[in-house]
């Protein structure tokens, strides 16, 4: 989200999401609020700090972590202000195992991705901060069924192997599909059962590998698709997995009427030749992305745009 107050992000979100709220995000608080350094400071005995080039491996715990542990209190303190008595679905995120491999550097500058070793304890120690992170979310809002989403931007780019190096004059080796696979089905099993969803918004979402790993969701940006998907997304679809179809922009723009923005979403399905019946229950209609590059405004518009073409889509599946 953006802006820099977390009363206000909270407010706004279970505002406008009375039945699928989620404990939002403000990066524009600087280092530590960032996704990458609020998921640093996750992790369980692994640290980072803030280099001219990125987030850095260190020794321990430092400012740059301290304030990332502050920052989530913070937000964790106005999330369970705003929801009091609330019972439903309520969405952490935080980012997955190959993209903080990307972005973390071991402490010779490159990136954690070019050592299978520190992908392994990253994944690891990852995994316990997130199930240490779940339960300290149920016990504020105890009547949370919680959803655990990862982010996962630059998984396409870890499996075709096109993570450039840190001296940029070459690339990363494509890391193996099964390896992918494996560590994320051991971070999404932190969740303890709990739903969980993958969120990548680049093109060529892998949707079999996800399912195998074990996501009851995937969140895609839908305007990426091309009809080379329509096979995988009609095979999770019919598996029962959540889509969660990235259809309103993520930044300031017009917005069409609710029903024009889930237009996409009934073609696809009529394409898929999949019954219209089912799309209520199967599609979540998000932004594309994350709305923390919008304003306050289009933020709060863009949220309520979701719910109404949502109710469009359930009202009018055809």
């Amino acid at each position: 989200m953006p802006g820099t107050d977390a009363r206000e992000a909270a407010k706004t979100v279970t505002g406008s999401l009375e039945t699928f709220p989620y404990l939002p995000e403000l990066p524009a608080r600087g280092p530590g609020a960032d996704m990458i350094g609020r998921t640093a400071g996750l992790l369980v005995e692994m640290y980072a700090r803030v280099e001219p080039s990125g987030w850095r491996f260190g020794d321990r715990p430092g400012r740059d972590t301290r304030r990332a542990w502050a920052w989530l209190r913070e937000d964790l303190d106005a999330l369970e202000e705003f929801t009091q008595g609330y019972e439903g679905p309520l969405k952490v995120q935080a980012v997955g195992p190959w993209t903080l491999a990307t972005a973390l550097e071991l402490k010779n500058g490159e990136a954690a991705l070019a050592d299978p070793g520190a992908c392994r304890d990253l994944a690891g120690s990852l995994a316990e901060g997130l199930r240490a992170h779940l339960a300290e979310v149920r016990r504020r809002v105890p009547g949370a069924e919680v959803v655990l989403q990862l982010d996962e931007p630059s998984l396409i780019s870890v499996l075709r192997g096109s993570v450039k190096s840190a001296s940029g004059y070459r690339t990363h080796r494509a890391v193996d599909r099964a390896v992918v696979e494996g560590a994320l089905r051991d971070v999404l099993a932190a969740a303890g059962g709990s739903p969980t969803v993958v969120h990548s918004c680049a093109p060529g979402v892998p949707f079999a590998l996800l399912r195998r790993a074990g996501a009851a969701g995937i969140s895609f940006d839908a305007g990426l698709l091309t009809e080379r998907d329509d096979e995988s997304i009609g095979e999770a679809a019919e598996a029962g997995t959540k889509l969660f179809a990235g259809v309103v922009p993520g930044t300031d723009a017009a917005l069409s009427d609710p029903a024009g923005s889930v237009m996409g979403v009934r073609t696809l399905w009529r394409r898929l030749g999949l019954s219209p019946a089912t799309l209520p229950e199967s599609v979540v209609v998000t932004p594309s992305c994350g709305l923390a590059g919008a304003s306050p405004a289009y933020a709060r518009a863009a949220l309520a745009h979701c719910v109404r073409a949502a109710r469009s889509l359930a009202d009018n599946p055809e």
